[in-house]
């Protein structure tokens, strides 16, 4: 009775504490302004299948992908066991799926022990692939701090969670006595010589390490970038499908401008003049953009193809979506604190650089790598239309081509009587 009590109270500490984070993390992406990605719904769930649940993007890199495949399947297949942990550990009970799966159940056992040792095998590939082989976009100063260390604490804690698994397994002496399992079935002879007593009670430690494991991690996802195991989903599901070159027309400015130009114009019902243009801080997003900030993985794929980044340039669009969710957390604790109206006079400005966004040659190289489809290019043009719109602040070069439109009406300093002329000669 009391092993039940306290596996109750840890299992409804552990939901109600990760209930509550999630839920802040809801309230922290609604604050974005309202989003509609424009595609059917047949269009999303398509969408979502392949890049969410297949993986589809992922395959641009094999090896990668094929060690991320079986990390996922792996973690999620295997994590069908916590069923029957939550089950047995309710009721008292011990392997109650057993009972009526029959063989079955056995088979499926002795497919996840394959699958942990995959996930064993591929989480100690990644963690040479960051620290040994040191491959360049695992080791750019974006990752310095607690990125770098939150990757280390994800992959070791999946081998731990995965080596309690095996060793559950290896220890279950009634399963060993109703089934020849793939691997444990292996290590189970060395455990001969042990007292059945021991052998009990290695069992029950790699079953509670093993729960326990869970329920922490569980509530440590949201603090960390693995949160895109739950973020992939709904971030595919609302992702622009439309052409990547495609710029919209700012709605705001296209009223403004016709009421500008027509006085006798009727203003539409409810419209109000816009009080601000771009963006300047988070409230100005779409809630699409800042599900982007919670959904990366921080892969820096997006990073390792873009061409300002790659000559040097300051620019880094893993950067930039990181800044926009530590923008956010810092709103929403501030939200939690002192409440919705609290201005802490800063802004996403102060977070991502004039130099970083005027980097950008919005190639879309960044958007079309990330796996999950963040768009980090439409946040760096809608603080550059703030820039520009707001605060007259664009680079000197951009100032001349708006003279030139202005006064000559095309980008080039040649005035229309001239073009004629200037095609000629050139």
């Amino acid at each position: 009775m009391l092993s039940q009590a306290v596996f109750i109270i840890i299992l409804t500490s552990g939901i109600f504490c990760f209930s509550k984070n999630a839920g802040k993390i809801r309230r922290n992406i609604l604050l974005g302004k309202n989003y509609n990605p424009g595609t059917s719904f047949s269009e999303r769930l398509k969408n979502m299948s392949l890049m969410a649940l297949g993986q589809k993007k992922m395959f641009d890199r094999p090896f990668a992908a094929i060690l991320h495949l079986l990390v996922y399947s792996g973690f999620i297949l295997i994590n069908i066991e916590v069923l029957e942990i939550i089950t047995d550990g309710i009721l008292n009970k011990h392997r109650v799926f057993s009972s009526f799966l029959g063989n079955f159940y056995f088979i499926v056992i002795g497919f996840f022990e394959i699958l942990a040792i995959c996930v064993l095998v591929s989480c100690a590939i990644f963690l040479l692939r960051r620290n040994v082989v040191k491959i360049s976009r695992f080791n750019n100063k974006d990752l310095d701090g607690f990125p770098r260390k939150d990757a280390a604490i994800i992959l070791i804690t999946e081998i731990i969670m995965m080596s309690a698994v095996l060793i559950m397994n290896v220890c279950d002496i009634e399963l060993q006595d109703s089934a020849n399992l793939p691997i444990s079935s292996i290590f189970y002879n060395s455990l001969i010589n042990l007292d059945n007593s021991i052998i009990h009670i290695i069992e029950r430690t790699a079953w509670w390490t093993h729960f326990i494991g869970i329920i922490l991690f569980l509530n440590y996802i949201p603090f960390s970038k693995h949160f895109h195991i739950i973020m992939a989903f709904p971030n595919t599901w609302y992702a622009n499908l439309k052409a990547k070159g495609m710029f919209e027309n700012m709605e705001s400015v296209i009223q403004e401008v016709k009421l500008m130009l027509d006085p006798t114009a009727t203003v539409p019902e409810g419209y109000e003049a816009p009080a601000s243009f771009g963006v300047k801080d988070i409230k100005d997003l779409t809630f699409k953009n800042l599900m982007d900030a919670y959904s990366c993985t921080e892969c820096g794929r997006c990073t390792s193809v873009c061409p300002a980044n790659i000559t040097g340039k300051k620019l880094s669009p893993r950067k930039v979506i990181m800044s926009v969710r530590d923008r956010l957390e810092e709103t929403g604790n501030n939200i939690d604190k002192y409440g919705v109206e609290y201005d802490d006079n800063k802004n996403l400005h102060d977070y991502i650089s004039a130099e970083e966004l005027w980097a950008c040659n919005t190639c879309n190289a960044c958007t079309e790598a990330c796996p999950i489809q963040i768009n980090p290019m439409e946040v760096i043009y809608k603080m550059r239309q703030y820039l520009v719109m707001e605060k007259s602040e664009a680079p000197g070069e951009i100032n001349i081509m708006f003279n030139n439109i202005e006064n000559n009406g095309a980008p080039w300093q040649f005035s229309a009587m001239e073009r004629d002329k200037w095609s000629i000669e050139n």
